[in-house]
Order: structure tokens, then sequence, then C-alpha cells
């Protein structure tokens, strides 16, 4: 009697070959290669990485040459046609890692070619790309996807369980920060952060924490900034910034959350990054600091350069396991896995005559589904309108959110005149 079995398959590719591909994309593939993925619904899948495309090209392919063999091989794709020609490979699922102003062309193109999405933060830079993005997954039948895993994080899992289980009651007020060392915008992004800032790339994690945890209406967001060290001091590229939320609820309470970030911390600080965040509730208070929950360590003539004395083990760590197996695991690595399982869901989970149900159903998962990103990308869109026309010396701009005159609106001290950023609703 034959035992072979057909084992289902999921192609994918992978736009970008950046520093979070090492830390996550890269770590995932090759571990979903060796092991493969199982659920009761799908059995054994499959998952190869079959293209990457990237501008150069350099990356991708010192990868494979030193240990391509790892993930089973990919065609590189480079240039300026690498987009159409990765999503002319037949693929299942694509991972946009490129930086964020690069976003929305490459998801663009791969939704039209009918492939299930999974971008980084933050999706896309303005409502109207998001509208389009969104109308394009429906249309295609896919599903569109964006890497939130600080939602993963333990901590944000247990404060959003107390939330969730009305344990905390009622949010009044909250403060984030997020501080990069200066590698982040002197090195590894040096290209890509000229008329940036941290806010978009950085603080979009804690702004969707905010939304998804808690809930509520978006009203008003103010911004400011400092600059003169990255850039210009009167120029358009940023160091740092601090954003203000308020949302209104249910109860018609408002609460208001500050979020401070920057990528100037100097290299030689003790940790990777510098996280914490405060949250006030009628009945309580949750304060979680990325450094003090870790351990510290020092090496000599390692740290803290080569090594960081407190290290985030949660978000990605290599490991001898053990049984002596060499791992690198995390809730980096645990958000690009659980994308591929609700791809997995949809193509493999059933009869293709209910493939729709399945679809809709992993769609309606707000933690990460495109549709649900509406206040996140508004977020954005507003912080970078407030911070243009401060560059531009109108610093103290207001943006609105469902106002009576558009969606996003603009409004600028001592002038009457208000400027639509986004004409629908939110």
């Amino acid at each position: 009697m034959s035992t072979e079995t057909t084992q289902n398959k999921l192609k994918a590719g992978l736009v970008g070959f950046g520093m979070i591909v090492d830390e996550t994309y890269r770590p995932f593939f090759e571990s979903v290669h060796e092991t493969g993925l199982y659920q009761r619904a799908t059995g054994p899948i499959e998952v190869s990485l079959d293209a990457v495309a990237t501008r150069t090209g350099s990356r991708a392919e010192k990868y494979l040459e030193e240990r391509g063999e790892k993930v089973g091989g990919f065609e590189s794709y480079a240039g300026d046609n690498a987009i159409e020609e990765m999503a002319a490979a037949g693929l299942n699922f694509a991972c946009v890692a490129s930086p964020d102003d690069r976003h929305f062309d490459s998801c663009k193109k791969l939704l039209e070619a009918g492939t299930h999405l999974i971008v980084e933060k933050p999706s896309v830079l303005k409502l109207q790309e998001l509208d389009e993005l969104v109308a394009l997954a429906e249309k295609n039948n896919v599903t569109a996807k964006v890497v939130y895993h600080k939602l993963f994080d333990p901590d944000h899992k247990k404060l959003r369980t107390l939330v969730y289980d009305d344990v905390l009651q009622h949010v009044n007020n909250g403060y984030c920060s997020l501080l990069e060392p200066k590698a982040i915008s002197g090195k590894q992004f040096a290209q890509w952060i000229t008329g940036r800032n941290p806010g978009t790339y950085v603080a979009v994690h804690y702004i969707k924490l905010i939304d998804f945890t808690f809930g509520g209406k978006l009203k008003t967001l103010t911004a400011s900034g400092q600059r003169g060290l990255v850039g210009d001091k009167d120029g358009p590229t940023w160091d740092s910034c601090q954003l203000r939320m308020v949302y209104e609820y249910e109860s018609g309470r408002e609460a208001a959350f500050d979020i401070h970030t920057s990528w100037v911390t100097p290299d030689n600080f003790p940790g990777y990054v510098e996280q914490e965040v405060q949250f006030r509730f009628d009945n309580g208070l949750w304060n979680g600091h990325s450094r003090k929950r870790g351990v510290e360590c020092t090496v000599e003539d390692k740290t803290p350069f080569e090594i960081k004395n407190s290290m985030n083990n949660h978000f990605n760590g290599t490991f001898v396991e053990p049984w002596n197996e060499r791992s690198q695991r995390g809730y980096g690595i645990e958000v690009i896995e659980q994308f591929a399982r609700e791809v997995a869901q949809i193509e493999f989970g059933g009869p293709e005559s209910e493939r729709q149900q399945r679809l809709e159903q992993i769609r309606s998962l707000s933690y990460n589904d495109l549709s649900a990103d509406r206040q996140t990308v508004a977020t954005v869109q507003a912080l970078e309108a407030i911070l243009e026309k401060h560059a531009q010396g109108e610093p103290d701009c207001v943006v609105r959110v469902n106002d009576d005159k558009g969606g996003l609106v603009l409004y600028r001290p001592g002038s009457t005149e208000a400027e639509v950023l986004y004409e629908g609703t939110v």
C-alpha cells in the first residue's frame, strides 16, 4: 500500500533585504524551510521563499552565495522592474520590508497580481493609498495585512488581556517613548531618512497598540519635533518628534496619548532601543519598560556595541536549545509565522467552495488587517503634514478627524482657512 501524500505548498516572495529581514524574515524562512507549518485544518504545509526583489540585488545575492541552501534558494530580482518580475512569478504571498515611502507601489503591484500580502509598518503614508490597496485586495480575493509585531510582545498582550477582560477599566491617558540609536538614522537608513521623521517609522507601533487595545474614535492630532543632528536645523529631516493623539470613547469621555520618538540616541546606549509605556485607568496604572524587564550582561571588549548590555530576548534572540539545536525565535518572527498560517488557512483549510468564508474570517482580524489600519494611517498622514508645515515655518498646526470639512482637516494657528488632507470619513 502506498504511503505517499501530497503536501500543500505556499510560494513566498520578499521585497527588501535590509536590517529587519535579517532579524525576522530570514530566520522565519530558514526555520519554516526546515520544519514546515502544521495546523489540524490544513495538515502539513511546505513554505518556500521563491523570490526576492531589491533595488541592487547585492545583499540578496550575497546571502544566496553564503547560505542560500538554508531556504532552498530563490530567484533574485533587481532593478526598476524587480517588483513586476517578482509579482509575475506565481507567488501565494509576499512580504514587503522596504522603506515605508516605497510600500504603496510594491503593495499595489503585488495585490494586482492576486498575491496575499503582508507589509511592514506603517502600511502606507496616506488614507488615499490605503483605500486603493483595500479595494484591490477585495477585488482580487486576497488578504492584505500589516506587521505589528509589538502586539505579540507578551507584555502588550497582557495589557490588552486586562483591558479586554475589564480588569483595567477606561483608559484616561497614556505616554509612550521609543528611542532608536544613531546607527538607525546615520547608517542603516541614511539614504532613506532625508525629509523623514522617526515618528512615522517608530511611533506607529504604539499608535496601533493604543488604537487596537483601547478602541475609541480618533479626534485630534498635534505634533512637534527637533532638528539639527540628522539634517539641517531648518530642514525637513527630524531627529525626534512628539505626537499627541486624542481619542473619544463610547462613554463620551476623552483620553490623550503622547508618543515621543527619536533616532539619535547614542550608539553606546546599553540597550538596542529604549521603550517605555505608561497608561492610567479609572481603577489602575500600567507601567512597562523594555530594558527593566530584561537581563543585564557585560562582556569585556564586546558590550555595549557588538553585544548590548540590555537585550530584548523576547523580540528576537539566537539560542542553543536544551537539546543543543541552534534556533532564532521571538515575537518579531512569530508575527510572520502567524500570517503564513492565516494564508494557509485560506488556501488549504477546507474545500474550495468555502474559501470565501475563510478569507472573510481572516480579513476580520483587526489586529493586522489593512482595512483596520485606518486610524493608524490617519495619524501617520496627519503627523507628516503637521511636521511638513512646521518645516515650512508654520508650527503648531492641528489636524481634526472627521471634521465638518472632511475626514482629516489641518488648521493653522491664527488662520481661518482649512486644508483638507482626506475628504472621506476616517
